[in-house]
């Protein structure tokens, strides 16, 4: 009997090789979709994700405390991942203290980026304070943009400083605190009194005494010719021994923005009560600004060397006592 042998025909080199483009294709395929799920797993943010939160890094905290606290409040899913982009990112030493706000869901690497940026989400707090305010009324302002520092820590803090916090509109990130917040008024008064620097030297007065001076002006005048004036009369008063008998004091002593001393009040016993002690007080009373550094500096030459503001709202000056005490009679009833 014939026996019939089959031979199986090998495979075409154009079938060999659709097999091994359609096995990579699947490994690829395999790969991409086990790189997404691992993206999903472990850098998209929760499904209960606190939309519209607050968390807020306190300064030096580490990375694991931070990846840890962001856990606990929904903000990541996995903290060993953000502390594992940090340290590879080296973002590990230098998180960003503050508030973050998370307005909506981010993934993981967002969180990392705006952690080692500082990118808060919350807008700089803006303040302004004015010329003549003190440490004290500055507390106040600082405390309202920022609950977290009290008023009497700014007060302990910025109060050796007083005179020399320079009034400004200011931006301040959110993680500002007492101690960022003095230095930058203290730059800032560094850097707009340096014009000064040269006029401060010709006049034969210290700095410290030109700010004395100033935070005095500021308080007693509004217009700069009359701020010029009245530093005129008080560097004569000094000259000659008399006492600066300037009221504006008194409202520091008390700690009150505006106050109309009493015949007691003329002789409180402080050393910024101008009426028993001559000379300059020990320190400023406000914080003065660019006008009235001015005016301390270029005073008015005069031979006058009494002053007051009348209830026309002008100022009227006097060489003599006699004089003054008119003037008192005329424009104070």
């Amino acid at each position: 009997m014939d026996v019939e042998h089959y031979v199986e025909a090998a495979p075409s080199a154009i079938e060999f090789h659709l097999v091994r483009f359609w096995r990579a294709w699947v490994v690829v395929f395999v790969f991409v979709a086990l790189a997404v799920a691992g993206y999903c797993i472990a850098f998209l943010p929760p499904s209960d994700f606190p939309s519209g939160s607050i968390v807020k890094i306190v300064r030096g905290t580490s990375a694991s405390e931070v990846a840890a606290q962001l856990t606990d409040t929904r903000i990541i899913a996995h903290p060993r991942v953000l502390r594992m982009v940090l340290r590879v990112s080296g973002g590990s030493v230098r998180v960003q203290a503050g508030p973050y706000l998370f307005n909506t869901p981010e993934n993981l690497l967002v969180v990392a980026y705006r952690l080692m940026t500082g990118d808060y989400g919350i807008p700089p707090a803006r303040i302004t304070f004015p010329e003549g305010e003190t440490a004290r009324d500055a507390a106040e302002r600082v405390h309202n943009a920022f609950p977290d520092i009290s008023t009497s820590d700014f007060i302990s803090k910025a109060q050796p400083y007083e005179g020399y916090l320079f009034p400004d509109t200011y931006l301040f990130v959110p993680s500002s605190d007492v101690d960022s917040i003095v230095k930058t008024m203290r730059e800032n008064f560094d850097t707009k009194t340096l014009s000064f620097k040269n006029d401060i030297t010709a006049s034969g007065h210290s700095l410290s005494d030109i700010v004395i001076m100033a935070s005095l002006i500021e308080r007693e005048a509004r217009s700069i010719g009359a701020k010029r004036m009245v530093a005129g009369i008080l560097w004569n008063r000094l000259e000659l021994g008399m006492p600066l008998q300037v009221d504006a004091v008194f409202g520091y002593i008390y700690g009150r923005d505006t106050y109309s001393p009493t015949f007691d009040d003329l002789k409180v016993d402080s050393p910024y009560n101008t009426y028993i002690h001559k000379g300059l007080p020990p320190g400023p009373i406000s914080n003065p600004g660019l006008d009235s550094l001015d005016a301390a500096t270029n005073p008015t030459k005069t031979d006058y060397l009494y002053y007051l503001t009348g209830n026309d709202g002008l100022m009227h000056y006097a060489t003599t006592y006699a004089g003054h005490q008119a003037n008192q009679r005329k424009y104070l009833r």
